[in-house]
C-alpha cells in the first residue's frame, strides 16, 4: 500500500475513534441527540462564536449543502440559533442558545479529561509534536491544492518528513 493512503487511513481512523469516544462522553453527560458528525462543528462555534455560517464551513472544510444540513438539525435541537447580520441581510450568524451553553460547559470539562487521558498515554510531548506535525502536513497540503492534480507540484515535494511518517506509522 502506498504510504499516502496509509496515513490517509490512520488519520480518518484516528478522527472517528476520537469522535466516537467524546460522543459516547457527552452522551453519558445527557446529550444523547448528537452525531459524531456534529463535534466538529459545534467544537468551532463554540470556540467562536458569532461566526458567519460560511467562515464555519470553510473552517471545518464542509460543503455548502452538508453545512447546511448539520445547522438546521442542531438548530431543530435547541444548540444553535442564527442570527441575520445586520450589515448584510444574506449572511446569518451563528450562535449557542442557553441549551448550546451548557453544551459547551459539558464540552470543555469533557474534552479536558479526554486530553488528561490522551497525555497519560502517550505523553504531552508526543501529544504535541503530533499536533504540530499535522497542522504542518495540512498546512502544506492546502497552499499547495493538490485537488484534481495528477501528480504533486514541486513545491510540494518533501513536504513529509520521511523519519516522521515512519514514527508515526
Amino acid at each position: 500500500m502506498l504510504r499516502i493512503s496509509r496515513v490517509n487511513s490512520l488519520l480518518k481512523k484516528n478522527y472517528r475513534l476520537l469522535g466516537q469516544i467524546l460522543n459516547q462522553k457527552l452522551q453519558g453527560k445527557g446529550f444523547t441527540d448528537l452525531r459524531v458528525s456534529f463535534l466538529e462543528i459545534l467544537i468551532y462555534i463554540c470556540e467562536n462564536e458569532g461566526t458567519p455560517i460560511k467562515k464555519i464551513g470553510s473552517a471545518c472544510n464542509l460543503k455548502k449543502q452538508t453545512m447546511t444540513s448539520h445547522l438546521n438539525e442542531l438548530e431543530k435541537r435547541g444548540y444553535i440559533k442564527r442570527v441575520t447580520s445586520s450589515t448584510d441581510k444574506r449572511e446569518s450568524h451563528i450562535f449557542l442558545t442557553q441549551y448550546g451553553e451548557k453544551f459547551k460547559s459539558n464540552l470543555i470539562s469533557t474534552l479536558n479529561d479526554l486530553e488528561k487521558t490522551v497525555n497519560l498515554l502517550i505523553g504531552e510531548i508526543e501529544l504535541e509534536r503530533l499536533e504540530m506535525t499535522l497542522e504542518n502536513f495540512y498546512s502544506k497540503i492546502h497552499q499547495n491544492d493538490l485537488k484534481g492534480t495528477e501528480a504533486a507540484p514541486e513545491s510540494f515535494l518533501g513536504v513529509i518528513n520521511e523519519e516522521e511518517v515512519r514514527y508515526w506509522t
